[in-house]
């Protein structure tokens, strides 16, 4: 499959931004339940059963503002999360508080990983771990494209850039 190809059946243009899957916003969701399961709901229900109604009372609220607050930043997260392939790089912004920006050269890229679990498996999406020749060896990726729907496809597109630009600068 050639790069013309590639970009059309992924939907994205060169210069312009695209954004992960809605379902990435759906996996956040799914996490967050899984956390009040087995990280709240094992202990919780006990120490209703055994404490004072005050201190069920103080314990409750500070839960249920704390899974407020978590239910409100999912979507906001999701909103900036914004990744834009270049002729020459990977540019990619996120963060609701702590803005980060980065810049990827395809040049500097040695290595893109899938990464999908079985949550993402069945709701269709996957992760880019994009590694680059000053962060090999290291556990963390430069840059993880996350939520792709068409992550096969994206993979090819950006290794098609890297090869190009590698046989470029040879």
């Amino acid at each position: 499959m050639n790069m013309i190809n590639m970009r059309e059946k992924l939907k994205i243009k060169i210069g312009e931004e695209f954004k992960p899957s809605p379902q990435f916003k759906k996996l956040y969701y799914i996490y967050l339940l899984l956390a009040i399961i087995f990280g709240i709901l094992w202990w919780y229900i006990p120490v209703l059963l055994l404490i004072p109604f005050e201190v069920k009372v103080g314990i409750t609220i500070s839960i249920l503002a704390i899974l407020i607050f978590i239910a409100y930043w999912i979507p906001k997260y999701y909103e900036t999360i914004v990744y834009k392939l270049t002729e020459n790089e990977i540019v990619w912004r996120r963060g609701v508080w702590f803005k980060k920006t980065g810049v990827v050269p395809y040049n500097r890229i040695t290595n893109i990983d899938i990464v999908q679990g079985p949550i993402s498996r069945m709701l269709g999406i996957a992760t880019l771990k994009i590694q680059t020749a000053g962060y090999s060896g290291q556990a963390r990726p430069e840059i993880k494209i996350e939520g792709i729907e068409q992550f096969e496809e994206l993979r090819e597109l950006i290794m098609e850039f890297v090869k190009g630009k590698k046989a470029c600068s040879s």
